[in-house]
């Protein structure tokens, strides 16, 4: 997992200082920035593979940060903040980021989800010599050689763990996953808060590629199961 760059924007040095010695000891290399202007800064010109991000920084706060790098890069972002309720991890995921943890958070945990970020970011990779043919339901199209979405011409979106979701239950039209299972698929592990973060996900989906999100064509729900694709 070395050769792997995570850029850390926050404004505690301790916490930069702990993340930064548990990550280096993985073989990570890492960037760090105090505030959301400088770590937009390095991010426009160095390239990252992974972004741990607060959301309270001074100049530009970790949400403004996400948008705007939502708007060149599709990098996997983790957020780390001590903003603990359902509706901030909910914008959180909403505005583009793939995870959320809150503070205090164990070093341990955050190493495991850095390493499953960009495991299931870049082994989509088509140098990693998986298939990349296209992935067809209906009018839905995931071209696997640059990972883009399609609704009949029109490009779609998607966060890479939008997409990941997506590309899962594409595969296997009618087959119902809980949301325990599109997680484990998501991350090969299994993290108790990532259940709500998964239907965050599916809402989000919902949003761009269904005509009525309130009454699913494709991505449907099976009352007490999980999800499947098609009804």
């Amino acid at each position: 997992m070395g050769n792997y760059r995570i850029l850390i924007a926050e404004d505690d040095i301790d916490i930069i200082g702990v993340l930064r010695l548990y990550l280096e000891n993985e073989g990570y290399e890492v960037l760090s920035a105090p505030d959301g202007e400088k770590a937009y800064e390095i991010l426009q010109e160095e390239k990252v593979d992974l972004g741990l991000f607060d959301i309270m920084m001074p100049k530009m706060d970790g949400y403004e940060l996400i948008r705007r790098v939502r708007q060149f890069s599709n990098i996997p972002i983790i957020v780390i903040s001590a903003k603990r309720e359902d509706s901030d991890r909910i914008i959180g995921i909403d505005i583009g980021a793939d995870d959320y943890l809150t503070k205090p958070f164990n070093p341990l945990e955050v190493v495991a989800r850095v390493r499953s970020s960009l495991r299931r970011y870049y082994d989509l990779n088509p140098s990693s010599g998986q298939e990349i043919g296209d992935l067809v339901y209906k009018d839905l199209r995931v071209n696997r050689e640059n990972m883009t979405l399609y609704k009949g011409k029109e490009e779609i979106a998607v966060t890479p763990t939008e997409l990941r979701i997506l590309m899962l239950l594409m595969k296997n039209p009618g087959r119902v996953y809980t949301k325990v299972q599109i997680a484990e698929n998501l991350s090969g592990e299994y993290f108790f808060s990532e259940e709500n973060t998964v239907m965050v996900h599916i809402s989000n989906l919902r949003n761009k590629i269904e005509a009525d999100p309130k009454n699913p064509e494709y991505l449907v729900t099976v009352r007490g199961l999980g999800y499947k694709m098609g009804k």
